[in-house]
This record gives C-alpha cells, structure tokens and sequence, in this order.
C-alpha cells in the first residue's frame, strides 16, 4: 500500500527536532552549571559571579560592599528555563509550535542580558552621583556570562530549527548552507581551545580564597568565558573595531588572494613572496618617482600589484608550461622575494666582482628600511578622512552605512537585472555623498585619531567587488571557473587552460601585492616606508581566510574581520591571564583549517543533501518504487504515483500511512 502525504499537518523535521532538542538541553544544563552573569573582574580576570537560581561566587577577594539588584535579570532567567523546558516536550513529539518556545527562550536571554546591564549602569550612576571615579568603580567591567548566552543560543538554534517546517523558511535556510562547514569549524576550534584553556590556566583569584570542587568548576567556566568574550570583546566599542579593521585589512587581501586561485583550481601559497615584491615596487614609485601628488598615489597603488602579478606570474607559467606544481614554484618564490629583499634594506653598497656597487634604496643609519616615500604616495588614514583626526568632540558620519544599505539592498532587488551591481554602486556612492553630514557625536579619543586604519581598506573592499564582478559576471570569470572545475571539459569546450592558469596566478598575486600599500603606503608599520618587520606571515593567513570564506568575496571579508578581531581581542587576553597568551589565536586558526579540511565531521546529507522531496517523503514513511522516482536537478517527478508529486513539495509535509 502507498503512503501519501498531509500537506496541512506541517511539523519539524526529525533532524530539526533532534539539533533543538541537543541545544535545549544544553542550555538548561548551562544556566544551573556555569555563572550567569558577572558582577565584576579585576585587572587580574578574577571575578564576581552571579549564579543561577541564586548564590553569588567571590574570586577577587574584595566583593563589592553592596551588590545591585539583578532580580528581573534573574527572573528572565526562569522565563528562559521554561522555554526551554518546552523546546524538549515541542521537539520530542515534534510539535508546529517548536519555533515559538525557541523566540520564547531568545527573547527571554536577551531581556535578561538587557536588564543585567541596566541594572550595572544604574549602580555605576549612583556612584558617580557620590563622588567616585570611574575607574574605581568596580560594576563597569560586569556583563553576562556563560549561563545567559547558551540560553540565548539555544533558543536561536531552536526558533530557527522550528521556522524550518514552513517551506518559505526552509527556502531561506536552504540559501545559507554554504555557511554550515566553516561555522561548525569555528564553533569546534572554539570547544576545543575551551579544553586548551581549562588545561593551561588555573582559576584567577586572590590567594586568600580556598576552592572547592563547586567553585573550581564554575571559575573555569568563567575564565573560559573570559577569554573567548574577550577575543570578541573589540567588535563592542569603536576603538576595539578601528583596531580590528586594521589589522583585518592585509587579510582581506591575501585572503582574496589565495581564494582567487582556488577558484580556478590553483594553490597559492606565494602570497607572503607577492607582498614583499608589491612592496619592494610601492617603494621604489614611492620614493623616487618624479610625479604630482594625485598621480603619484595612484602610480604607487598599481607598482603594489604590479609588483605582486609579475611575482604570482612567474609559478603560472611554469605550470602552464611545464606542468610544475604551483605549490612548490610559490613556496620557493617566498624565499627568493625574501632574499631580494634582505638585499635592498641591509645595506647600500655591495661589492661585486672587485667594484663597490651603491644601491640607494636603504636609509642612511643601522635601521634595515627604506627612504620615506614622498607625501604625496602617503594614503590618508580612515579618521582623517572621517574628520576624527582631533581628540575631543567629534562627528561620526552614518554616509558609509546608508550606502551599503543601499547598495545591498539594490543588488539583490535587481537580482535579474543586468547592470545590478554597477547600479547599485552608483546608487550607494550617490547616498553615501548626500548623507554624508548626518551623524551622531562622538568622543574621539587619542586611540582612534593616532590610529593607522587607512584608506587601503577601502581599496581592499573595491578589491572584493572586483573580485566578485569578474569571477560572476563576466565571460573570463566564466573560463576561470570552468577550468577550475573541470579543466579537462574546459579544455573539451574550447578553454584554454594554460592561459587561464597564467591569468589566475598573475591576477591573484596582484591581489596580494595590494596588501603592501596598507604597509608601506599607509603608515601600518608607523612610518610610510619599507621596514624589515613587515608581518609577510599575513600571507599564510590568507590561506585561512579564504578557507573560512569559502573562497567567496564577502566570506573572505567577513572571516578577515573575524580574525582580525581575534588577533586585537588576544592582546587583552594575554595582558591579564599567566597561562594564555596571543599563541591561543594561532591554534584557533590551526584548528579551523583542520575542521574545515574535515568537513566540519558533517555528513554529505547535511553538506550535499538529496532533494528535498525525496528526503521529505522517506522521513514521512512514503513508499516510493524507485522505478518510478525520476530525479531532474532538485526536483522529484513521481510517475507511478500521481496523488503524491504535489505534496512531496514541501519540506515541511509530514504524514501517516494511507
């Protein structure tokens, strides 16, 4: 006998059901097991913690004389328990309303995070208003903690887990599992640095404090929280993401890099080599080119990734030619470019078959670096072109964000239209001018107006668009990715591979040649000039970045904001923990290559499904002769049984035996 489908019977999944079920009961564990909150941390990371359903745990030695009152963060709290306490019964019998406990419990955390803080800052006031300064005051340095955001995870796996049964936001869901791999991959190097740091670093606290079993436990917890919220902590405040976005911007470029070769099929591990050359040239037309300021810059800009296209050439060739590893030729190139180099800033004269040759390229003194580039090679910093190069009172313009809205907004308004990206970016441009003088006061400090964030960031996210336009939008993007694919069939179809391989190479090493003008043209290194410890490492990064980023654009920048966050959160870390140091971010990065080299240890079910329907109707216990199942992209034909086609549409159908 058949089995049909109930099209009005719409429940989760059994795969969504289980991930809630998993995530609740987690979040229930964590709210009793972890702290809840923090009340206060020293300078030492020893904290004040508050537990939940009650119970306030003292590292420090000094608690606070009097503490605030966090009863309606505490009440939150339950509210969040109980939604989750109803995740498990609505994903257990796989109830419709999953999705709705699931916003219950998110919405709950978020209040409760909310009122904790409230109830911070009205503590913090009151001392104010008595005379006490700020920094003295202990409450400025609480916030959540481990408990309240397993519960607000929780209760977002789960809202979207149950939104999943409605084919709409199945649909939607569906779009974003590209995301799947590199985002387990970070939540896994995360758990995993969690156990690092739970081995390498005791409980902060006073010595006076003896601990036992209990208070071990919830102060390791803690210290885990402290140093992952820590990583995270900069995208929090302006100066913390000024930081960030400087250090995320080489990434940014060598991630586009080497994300650009894995599309057409190549392994660029030249990246570090690139830079240097684009360097070695920004330099060179920096220092020395007799041209107006205006023509200056933009001779410098392109001498970078002239520097870096001839360098990533070169491996392009011989693989093109002789078929010789692109993997070895770059990694040999790196140390070539690294002993040009060597040569240029270590000294000026040489001696050369008996004659003494004089190369003016190093500065007079002992320092391995280069003559300052002229002024007018120097990029301008992002404050300065802000208006926030002055410490006091200032104005951050909201142009930029009212043009990427625009032109995000336009470009997937106008997804069948042509012309959609360069309509939208004249749209964002146009907006970003007209808004340009609409924004909000701010205090400029002397972090952000001395910050060496500097224009080149801007050309990294133009280096990104380009990157997306001539990949997705044009005929040689189209080979390039052909060949990438399947360079025999490219081959087949009339593609020429040799070319494109040479094309790739010589377009990805200009790409991190570019890096260089962040360096040398725009002060990173404190000085607009070529200095012995330029980080050439960023190279290897990039490697990271575009793996993270699936090699696509804006995963590249995403991912390079993220480590770049990282890297500025571990200076934070290290400065007040004994057993963590900075060394933490390079195992995370080391873990997230392997976890995404493993998949993230997800079945090709998740990462690859089958089609939906098909899967839809064997998780509903239809019976469906293979003979008659016909499958044509993602679309399920039933021949020998016309009663079910229609409802094997909907991922969300469920149903019982006819």
């Amino acid at each position: 006998m058949t089995s049909t489908l109930n099209t009005t019977d719409v429940r989760p999944s059994a795969v969504a059901a289980r991930l809630s079920l998993a995530f609740a009961a987690l979040g229930i564990l964590g709210l009793f097991l972890f702290p809840f909150a923090t009340f206060t941390r020293n300078f030492n990371a020893a904290a004040t913690v508050q537990r939940f359903p009650a119970g306030v745990l003292d590292f420090t030695g000094f608690p606070p004389a009097s503490l605030p009152q966090v009863t309606p963060a505490l009440t939150c709290g339950w509210v969040a328990l109980s939604a989750l306490l109803l995740v498990v019964v609505a994903a257990t019998w796989r109830q419709r309303w999953l999705w709705t406990a699931g916003l219950v419990a998110l919405l709950a955390a978020i209040a409760g995070m909310l009122l904790w803080n409230s109830a911070l800052s009205a503590a913090i006031q009151e001392l104010l208003a008595k005379g006490v300064k700020l920094r003295r005051i202990p409450f400025s340095s609480g916030g959540a903690n481990l408990g309240l955001f397993l519960a607000l995870m929780s209760g977002l796996v789960s809202t979207f887990a149950g939104l999943s049964q409605f084919r709409a936001w199945w649909e939607r869901l569906n779009r974003l599992r590209g995301l799947l791999v590199p985002t387990v991959a970070i939540s896994l190097a995360i758990l995993v640095g969690a156990v690092v740091v739970l081995v390498v670093q005791k409980v902060p606290s006073d010595p006076s404090i003896k601990l036992n079993l209990v208070s071990t436990f919830v102060g390791k917890a803690d210290v885990v929280w402290f140093v992952f919220s820590s990583l995270f902590a900069p995208i929090t405040n302006l100066t913390g993401a000024v930081d960030s976005l400087k250090l995320a911007t080489p990434l940014i470029f060598t991630g586009l890099s080497v994300a650009f070769a894995f599309r057409a099929g190549l392994f660029n591990i030249g990246a570090s080599g690139q830079l240097t050359m684009g360097a070695i040239l920004a330099t060179l037309v920096g220092v020395y080119a007799p041209l107006p300021p205006g023509l200056l810059l933009s001779a410098a800009v392109l001498a970078a990734a002239l520097g870096g296209a001839l360098w990533g050439a070169i491996p392009g060739l011989l693989k093109a030619r002789f078929g010789s590893s692109e993997v070895i030729n770059t990694i040999m190139l790196n140390y070539i470019a690294s002993g040009i180099f060597v040569f240029l800033v270590g000294s000026n004269t040489y001696t050369f078959f008996g004659r003494t040759v004089t190369i003016p390229f190093k500065a007079a003194g002992s320092n391995p670096s280069s003559n300052l580039l002229q002024p007018g090679a120097e990029l301008p910093s992002i404050p300065q072109l802000l208006g926030l190069n002055t410490v006091g009172p200032g104005h951050l313009t909201l142009g930029p964000v009212f043009a990427l809205v625009a032109f995000f907004g336009l470009y997937y308004g106008l997804a069948r239209r042509r012309w959609r990206v360069w309509i939208a970016l004249g749209a964002a441009l146009l907006l970003g001018l007209l808004t340009w003088r609409i924004g909000v006061p701010l205090a400029v400090t002397a972090a952000i107006s001395n910050s060496r964030l500097n224009a080149s960031l801007i050309l990294a996210l133009l280096a990104a668009v380009g990157f997306s336009v001539l990949m997705w939008r044009t005929a040689a993007g189209y080979a390039l990715r052909a060949v990438g694919l399947a360079p025999k069939a490219a081959e087949y179809g009339g593609i020429s591979v040799a070319r494109n391989t040479v094309l790739a190479m010589t377009i990805a090493g200009a790409f991190a040649g570019l890096a260089a003008t962040h360096y040398v043209m725009g002060g990173a290194l404190d000085e607009y000039r070529l200095k012995q410890n330029i980080p050439v490492s960023v190279g290897f990064d990039g490697i990271t970045v575009a793996l993270v980023g699936q090699s696509t654009p804006v995963g590249v920048v995403l991912s390079s904001l993220l480590f770049g966050t990282f890297d500025s959160g571990s200076v934070a870390v290290s400065s007040k923990l004994s057993g963590v140091n900075r060394d933490l971010v390079t195992v995370l990065k080391a873990l997230i290559v392997l976890f995404i080299a493993a998949g993230g240890f997800l079945s090709r079910r998740v990462t690859d499904p089958p089609p939906l329907a098909l899967v839809r109707a064997v998780d509903a216990g239809v019976n469906v002769d293979k003979d008659a199942v016909v499958l044509q992209g993602s679309a399920l034909k039933v021949g020998a049984l016309p009663n079910v086609g229609a409802e094997l549409e909907h991922p969300g159908s469920t149903g019982g035996k006819a």
